[in-house]
């Protein structure tokens, strides 16, 4: 029997389905990132942004609290980037992903000179000592690592160590409404927990198509950063349902995941810089046309908030403070529709009373196309 066809407005309305995204949902913060398998944090606000336009009543001081009492930890895992994981997650997704610090490690073309005459194995000794003796941040690290390596550039030594550990940036770093520089220490000092000695990939890929499917094991390479998946997803073939893109690609799914139909409304959503939604496929055209790619593309890497309009990335986003205004900027890609422009302003100003409350004057500016 051949696979059924997925058109792209279904994968689309699928994919937004799994990411909480064609509607806010009633649960706790904390299941919310487990679900999602984590959230990108290379910015400290990313994820308090990722999860309002997720989560019906999301209180940011919720996640905040998680991230105190250790049930959220942020540390470097897929892609080789920071995300805010459950601490569960951390131990599990860090020993899966470490392979990807390793290679970093051989190839940056930043460090990987600098240190070149450094026994990793000593310094990864020497960091964890330290930084498990008392939490210390990036200078503090690279000074005490600068004792025993005084010919290597600081930068490069502390690198080095954060590839090799499992470190993780402390609190008040990242708490909703405070303030703080990154502190360090390794997920199993911080935790009181061994990394998970057997983590599966199997496990990991049935996890990413329910926040992530329909995909492709390509896909599942993108997110995770890893390589020579497809032997992984195959031996799942049985346990899944079989689609077929558009284009003939062979989409992989869990059997009772949901598959809205591709009509089902998708209200404007307001995404932060770094989602995962915009990162976790190697085709991207389920949520962005390639045309509006390069949009978002810029000279210093750091990509924009974003509009999702209809489902589909349609504009991005920032906002201006003074000192007694905040001003949320819309810079749609086309000509958006009189509803669709109104329900994103509705919407806009939604974002500002959550990201400015403290303001006097809020206003939301949707500019004309050029």
């Amino acid at each position: 029997m051949a696979p059924d066809r997925l058109a792209p407005r279904a994968l689309n309305r699928a994919t937004l389905a799994r990411q909480l995204l064609l509607r806010r949902h009633d649960m706790p913060a904390v299941v919310a990132v487990d679900h999602l398998v984590g959230l990108q944090a290379q910015a400290p606000w990313s994820p308090y942004f990722s999860l309002w336009s997720r989560l019906a009543g999301f209180d940011p001081q919720d996640l905040g609290a998680a991230l105190v009492d250790r049930r959220v930890v942020r540390l470097v895992v897929m892609r080789g980037t920071i995300h805010l994981l459950t601490a569960d997650d951390a131990l599990t997704l860090r020993p899966l992903t470490q392979v990807i610090m390793d290679r970093d490690l051989r190839t940056n073309s930043a460090y990987a000179r600098q240190l070149a005459g450094v026994d990793l194995a000593e310094l990864a000794r020497a960091a964890r000592a330290a930084v498990e003796a008392e939490p210390l941040t990036g200078r503090q690290l690279g000074a005490t690592l600068a004792a025993s390596w005084p010919d290597h550039d600081r930068t490069a030594l502390v690198y080095a160590a954060r590839n090799l550990l499992p470190l993780v940036q402390l609190p008040p770093r990242a708490v909703w409404g405070r303030s703080g520089q990154p502190t360090l220490t390794t997920v199993e000092c911080w935790l009181g927990r061994p990394l998970h000695e057997e983590p599966s990939l199997p496990m990991l890929a049935l996890r990413y198509l329910a926040a992530f499917g329909p995909a492709t094991a390509a896909d599942f390479q993108t997110w995770s950063g890893l390589t020579r998946l497809r032997d992984v997803v195959e031996r799942l073939r049985p346990q899944l349902r079989v689609f077929v893109a558009e284009d003939g690609r062979e989409l992989f799914d869990l059997a009772a995941a949901p598959r809205p139909a591709p009509d089902t409304p998708a209200p404007p959503r307001f995404l932060p810089d770094y989602d995962n939604l915009l990162r976790s496929h190697a085709d991207r055209e389920r949520v962005i046309a390639g045309h509006h790619r390069r949009a978002l593309a810029t000279r210093n890497g750091v990509v924009p908030g974003t509009v999702l309009i209809d489902g589909a990335v349609g504009a991005t986003w920032w906002i201006v403070r003074d000192k007694r205004s905040a001003v949320l900027h819309v810079a749609p890609f086309a000509r958006v529709s009189r509803r669709d422009a109104a329900s994103v302003v509705d919407e806009g100003a939604r974002l500002l009373d959550f990201a400015a409350a403290g303001f006097e004057r809020r206003e939301v500016q949707l500019q004309a196309v050029r």
